[in-house]
């Protein structure tokens, strides 16, 4: 496993990480998941993320209960959560990034997954009714009391994260230490362009998630939808909706044309695309078998032998569809 430093943290993550969106709690119980992390944890992944949303609250649940039969040492792993849309009805409890909202919340997570506290809290989406004021004050506060060691933001624009960051300078409160965007091969901009320049100015570091475009770049899906598959899922029929581009659905094919080619899997040469960004931390992952999960980590070899000449390729290839 290789690690990298997140951001100017000083924390080092596994390059590849385990995440639980639609997984656990919806696809995933919590034998499995104890099975699925018990073998990221001995192929040397450190990082596992995680949201107050996801599933309810029921992933955060599932996870905690997980950790709690694998019996790690604490400072062998980290956990994060994200807080956002909320998971009990009320005007101040969804949509928001509200101070009230952030540190009650955080005790809700904390009690599900059974910790004291987590490594990596988000803000996982901006606030537009919130002042950023009020929020980095708010996650300032989470770290202060040790209830999370790192705070860090998720699909915010360059300008919020640049506000929260000078901010946080004049206050002199602690900083987001990263981003959670979206990043695969046929979603780029934002972390390719937009970004660009606070990977120098902040030392913004990533946690980047759906490296395989929610299952589409697996190619899973070329002859229909399989039973049991995100898009089979209620809610999830936007993921073959990316299939109805033909440009993108040619640049699928092609995808597995290529890792035919040099001997891998698409989903690995997918994820190995990510994992070349420079500016990326780690490229999280979900598993839905332990079956899924080798094949994730096998992305670490086809990184290190695909050579450059098959990222220029695939960079490419999408250059032109990729959003």
């Amino acid at each position: 496993m290789e690690y990298r430093r997140l951001g100017r943290a000083g924390i080092k993550v596994s390059a590849l990480s385990l995440g639980s969106w639609v997984t656990f709690g919806d696809q995933v119980d919590e034998d499995l998941a104890l099975a699925v992390m018990q073998r990221a944890y001995e192929a040397g992944v450190n990082f596992f993320d995680n949201a107050e949303v996801y599933a309810e609250g029921q992933s955060e649940a599932i996870m905690g209960a997980a950790l709690r039969r694998l019996g790690w040492p604490r400072y062998s792993y980290l956990i994060s959560t994200k807080f956002y849309w909320g998971i009990h009805p009320g005007v101040n409890t969804r949509n928001t990034l509200n101070r009230k909202y952030l540190l009650e919340a955080m005790d809700g997570s904390l009690e599900r997954l059974g910790l004291s506290y987590v490594d990596l809290a988000y803000c996982h989406r901006p606030d537009p009714e919130t002042t950023i004021e009020e929020t980095v004050f708010a996650m300032h506060d989470l770290v202060n009391r040790g209830k999370a060691l790192y705070w860090a933001v998720s699909e915010w624009s360059a300008a919020e994260i640049r506000q929260a960051y000078e901010i946080a300078e004049r206050h002199h409160f602690h900083k987001p230490v990263a981003e959670q965007p979206e990043y695969n091969l046929l979603h780029r901009k934002r972390v390719e362009e937009e970004y660009d320049d606070l990977y120098d100015d902040y030392g913004l570091g990533l946690t980047t998630w759906s490296p395989l475009a929610s299952g589409v770049l697996t190619g899973k899906y070329a002859n229909g939808v399989p039973a049991g598959s995100r898009a089979d899922m209620p809610g999830y029929e936007w993921v073959l909706e990316i299939l109805q581009d033909p440009a993108k659905a040619e640049a699928v094919k092609r995808l597995s044309e290529i890792a035919a080619r040099i001997g891998c899997t698409p989903a690995q040469l997918a994820i190995a695309f990510c994992l070349d960004n420079r500016n990326v931390t780690t490229v999280i992952t979900g598993a839905t078998s332990l079956a899924q999960l080798e094949d994730n980590l096998g992305a670490l070899k086809v990184h290190a032998s695909a050579g450059q000449e098959v990222f220029a390729e695939l960079r490419a290839l999408t250059a032109s569809i990729a959003g």
